[in-house]
Parts: C-alpha cells; sequence; structure tokens
C-alpha cells in the first residue's frame, strides 16, 4: 500500500463517517421522542466517536514523516561467512512507530549494485546477522527504518566496512583437537576388543572352576557383611556420595550419608591415586569394564592394588543405590586427624525418584542430627563433610555453570607442589581461569589477530599503550580495558604487569561461541615453585584447584 492511497483511504473514511453523522443527527431531531429514537441516538453516538477517531489518524498521518537514521550502527566479523549488525532506534520517529527495518549491504560504498538486503519485521532484538559471504570479500552495511510514511534515510554503519574472517585464515592452520576426539574413540575400541578377546579366552578356562564354587560362593555372600554401607569411620580411606535435590540429601535408611570403605590402611599421600580416580567420573558406566581388565593385569604394584579398591568401592555403591552414574568427583579428599579420608562424589538429581537402600532428607535436618553425635573438638571427617556440606554443593553447582558467548580474557597464573600442579580459579566459576569479557561477539577476525602477533615478547601489555595501527580503534579500547579489569580483580597495579605478555599462538576456542585470549605473567612467574613467594596476592574469592580437576572441568 503507497502513502497516497493510504491517505485517500483515510479521507474516505473521514468523509463517511462525517455523511453518517449529519443523516442521523437529521432523523434523531425529525422524529422526536419516539421508541425507535433511542437506538437511533446510540447509532449517532457511534459514529460521532468514529468520525473523531477517524479526524485524529487523518491529522496523525498528515502530520507523521518518515523516520530519522538508526542509531549506533555497529559493524562486527563474527565468522569467516557472517558479518553482524547492531544498531538502535532513530532518535525521533516523527510521530510515527517504526515497524520495521532494512539492512542493505554492497561490495561497492556507494551501494550500487546492492549484493543483498534483509527486511527485520521482528523488532525484539535489533540485531543482524548476514550469512553466506566471501571469506575476505570487503562489504559496506547501512541500515534505515520504516514507518507508516515509508523508509528514513540509511545509516552506514561503523566502522564503514568489514571482511569477513578468522584468525586462522591467517595461517590456514587447521584447528588443533581436529580429528582428536575420534582417534581417541577408535583407540578405545581398540583396547575394549583385545581386553574382550583375552578375557573369552580365559573364561574358558575357568568355567569349571567357577560352577564347583558356585553354591558355596552363593551361601556366603547371603551371610558376607561387606556390602553394606559404613556407619561410622575407622581409619581408613571412603569413598561417599551426595545426591542432591534443592535442599534434600539422598540418606541411607540409618540416616547415614552413603558410605562405603576403600582400604582400612592407605598411605598419607594418595593425590596421584585420587587424581586417577577424579577420571573415572567421565566413565562410570565403564567400572564393571576396568575392574575386570585391571584384575586380569593385577601385579604386586601398590598403585594397582590401590586402584582396583577405588573401582571395587565405586561398583559397591553402583550395586546399592541401584544406579551407575555417581556424579562428580569434589576436587579435594576430607580429612580428619583420627586418619579417615573420604573421597565425595556429588550429582544433582532432576526430582525426588527413590533409590535402592535409600531415602531423601532436607540438609538441615541432617546436620542438626549429626550435631548431636559429633565431637566438636575432634571432628571425623564426616562431621566436616556435613559442617562444610553447602560449600561442596554451592562448588558443584557454580562448577557446572557456562559462561555467555562472548571474547574473554583469561589469566593463566599455576603453583606446583612436590605431587601436582594447581591453577587459580574464580572461587564462583572454578571451570574456568580467572577472566573478564572483552565483548559478546566471540570471533577474533584477521586483522585483529595480525595485529595481536604484532605485540611481541614481554613489552606486550606495555606497547598496547603505544600503538596507533590497531586495525579497530574499538578492538584495541576493549583490550586495554580488559586488561585493566582482569589486573585489577587478580589485585596487581598495571605498572608492575609490563613484562605480562598476551599468547599469540592461538585463540582458545572453547565451544558455544565462547573463545580466550590469555594473559600471561613473565615467564619466570607463569608456575610458583614449592617455597617460592608468590609476588601476585588475589583478593579473596579465588581458589587453587588441581591442574586435572580443573581439565575435567
Amino acid at each position: 500500500v503507497n502513502m497516497e492511497s493510504r491517505s485517500a483511504h483515510l479521507s474516505t473514511l473521514v468523509q463517511e463517517a462525517q455523511q453518517r453523522v449529519t443523516e442521523l443527527s437529521a432523523q434523531v431531531m425529525n422524529e422526536g421522542l419516539c421508541t425507535d429514537n433511542t437506538e437511533k441516538e446510540k447509532q449517532l453516538k457511534a459514529w460521532e466517536w468514529r468520525y473523531r477517531l477517524y479526524k485524529r489518524m487523518k491529522a496523525g498521518y498528515e502530520h507523521a514523516r518518515a523516520p530519522e537514521a538508526p542509531t549506533h550502527v555497529c559493524l562486527m566479523v563474527t565468522s569467516s561467512t557472517s558479518l553482524t549488525v547492531t544498531f538502535q532506534e532513530p532518535l525521533s520517529v516523527n510521530s510515527a512507530v517504526v515497524t520495521k527495518y532494512k539492512v542493505e549491504w554492497s561490495s561497492s560504498e556507494d551501494f550500487s549494485p546492492l549484493v543483498g538486503e534483509i527486511i527485520m519485521d521482528n523488532l525484539q532484538s535489533l540485531r543482524c546477522t548476514i550469512t553466506s559471504l566471501r571469506t575476505g570479500q570487503r562489504y559496506y552495511v547501512q541500515v534505515s527504518a520504516y514507518n507508516m510514511r515509508g523508509w528514513g534515510p540509511p545509516r552506514k554503519s561503523t566502522p564503514a566496512y568489514a571482511s569477513p574472517s578468522n584468525w586462522k585464515d591467517c595461517s590456514g592452520r587447521e584447528p588443533r583437537h581436529r580429528g582428536h576426539t575420534e582417534a581417541l574413540e577408535r583407540l578405545l575400541q581398540q583396547v575394549r576388543a583385545a581386553h574382550q578377546h583375552y578375557n573369552c579366552r580365559e573364561n574358558s578356562k575357568l568355567q569349571n572352576a567357577g560352577r564347583k564354587q558356585s553354591v558355596s560362593r552363593s551361601l556366603k555372600h547371603l551371610f558376607h557383611s561387606s556390602n553394606k554401607f559404613v556407619k561410622t569411620l575407622k581409619r581408613g580411606l571412603y569413598l561417599c556420595v551426595i545426591f542432591f535435590y534443592k535442599d534434600n540429601l539422598l540418606v541411607t535408611n540409618e540416616d547415614q550419608i552413603p558410605i562405603v570403605e576403600i582400604d582400612d590402611s592407605h598411605s598419607s599421600s594418595i593425590t596421584q591415586d585420587f587424581l586417577w580416580f577424579t577420571k573415572l567420573s567421565c566413565m562410570w558406566d565403564d567400572i564393571r569394564w576396568l575392574r575386570q581388565n585391571m584384575s586380569v593385569s593385577m601385579s604386586s604394584s601398590t598403585a594397582l592394588q590401590a586402584r582396583q579398591k577405588m573401582l571395587s568401592a565405586a561398583a559397591q555403591l553402583q550395586n546399592l543405590l541401584g544406579t551407575h552414574n555417581l556424579g562428580r568427583v569434589f576436587y579435594e579428599p576430607i580429612k580428619d586427624r583420627h586418619g579417615n579420608m573420604l573421597i565425595v562424589t556429588i550429582r544433582e538429581v532432576e526430582s525426588l525418584y527413590s533409590f535402592f537402600n535409600g531415602k531423601w532428607m532436607q540438609v538441615s535436618k541432617l546436620q542438626s542430627q549429626r550435631k548431636s553425635l559429633s565431637t566438636p573438638e575432634e571432628p571425623t571427617a564426616l562431621d566436616i563433610l556435613l559442617i562444610t556440606i553447602q560449600d561442596i554443593l554451592s562448588y558443584h553447582k557454580r562448577s557446572q555453570q557456562r559462561l555467555p558467548p562472548g571474547l574473554y580474557l583469561g589469566y593463566l597464573k599455576l603453583c606446583s607442589s612436590v605431587d601436582q600442579i594447581k591453577v587459580l580459579v574464580l572461587q564462583k566459576l572454578p571451570n574456568v581461569l580467572c577472566h573478564v569479557k572483552i565483548r559478546d561477539n566471540s570471533n577474533v577476525s584477521k586483522d585483529e589477530w595480525e595485529w595481536i602477533q604484532t605485540l611481541s615478547g614481554s613489552e606486550s601489555v606495555e606497547s598496547m599503550d603505544h600503538t596507533s595501527d590497531c586495525p579497530t580503534q574499538l578492538f584495541l579500547y576493549e583490550l586495554q580495558m580488559a586488561v585493566k579489569a582482569l589486573l585489577k580483580q587478580i589485585n596487581l597495579p598495571l605498572h608492575q604487569a609490563k613484562h605480562f605478555r598476551l599468547y599469540t599462538q592461538e585463540v582458545l576456542e572453547l565451544g558455544h561461541n565462547v573463545s580466550f585470549l590469555l594473559l600471561l605473567p613473565a615467564s619466570d612467574d607463569v608456575c610458583t615453585a614449592p617455597g617460592q613467594n608468590n609476588p601476585y596476592t588475589p583478593h579473596s574469592g579465588f581458589l587453587n584447584l588441581p591442574l586435572q580437576m580443573f581439565e575435567l572441568g
């Protein structure tokens, strides 16, 4: 519908309404107070209301003008084949509501010819992604607004043009992890096949001997008490599970957290065995298979025997609770002065459904019951677990969170001890490095990456203040602000960070449109050795997480 026909239609409506008002007014005056006159008066009032409405509509339409150009039109490179433009409403819509926007793009600065256009009539998000573009081709973009008076003037984007690209286009390098997952899966299947072939041969040899002892073993199992939950801790290594739903925990029929014994005697340092066990949280369904194959290859190795006991304890819990999935392993065992050590797994369930040998109880009730039985001066590992249960649950919930899409600046800081390396993370988000957000767009363009490569060696952070040839000044500004915010977060003055560096080998792409640039301390300070003073003292709210636990996050 063009503007002329719309104006003519409004004029016709006004004339028709005016004519009906004139006719009805005459009829009402002529008929006086007769019965039918009441109905005519109602019709007259209705048409008078319509007449006023149509006049206002016509006056509004004649007064209105096409909208001004949209504001803050920003162009971003979002992949090797796409650009995204964001914008805001015009400063003035000239007395008429904007009902749609038009995004146009061209390879020419004068937009002749156009390469394409998109009409946006869903105005909930003033954001448009242009796809299927040619990598490396320069595109100009402009946006215009529309109301009932037609299209307003276009506004060109800032920057005026952009070329679809990605940081990998600089060197043409393949993603570092391309094909790795598939290769590992093939390797695992080969291992499974080899063990299955070996087990079939061994089982055939032992089949007759197994039949002779089956009855006695069944009777022994019937009266054996080993397949029970532990009620009290004695000196030893234990495995416990925390299944929770909102503020409810799964407990045994004796109102205890489900715990089984791993070993009644353990070495003071089980770090490597514990870190090995944490990886089982990725393959609980394979516990039985691992137990079978580890028993086949069993040797006098203390480490293998300890790990076999861990597998047995996990299998026992799975059988007692009737579920394979025991959840994620808490990042450190809980220890007490009595020589007890608890390895804790945590799982959040979707509802209060039933488990074998278990029931649900509120956390506060369980804590109050345990408090009346415990000895505060020498708390056991189980007491410590219940005292800190809210912190443990909070850690688990936070470690499951994802970052919103965007490009982030992360800070890599390690510290080492005799038997492990730890990485500095935020307590509120322990599954990613300490970080600040640079921008919502996760893609790093070719031009931006080439500029980052010019930041050399130990002068990278310092040189950002003196560079003037950044391809986009906006990216330079965003990166500078991110560096300052991150240094403030880790409690380090800017002048002390002049030897910090940006990691320039790759952009870390974590999936779900989340990418990281890394800020590194000076090479000698990336990892703090045992006994070495840490020159950087972050504010509270940080956590040194074992590197293997961080990798599983």
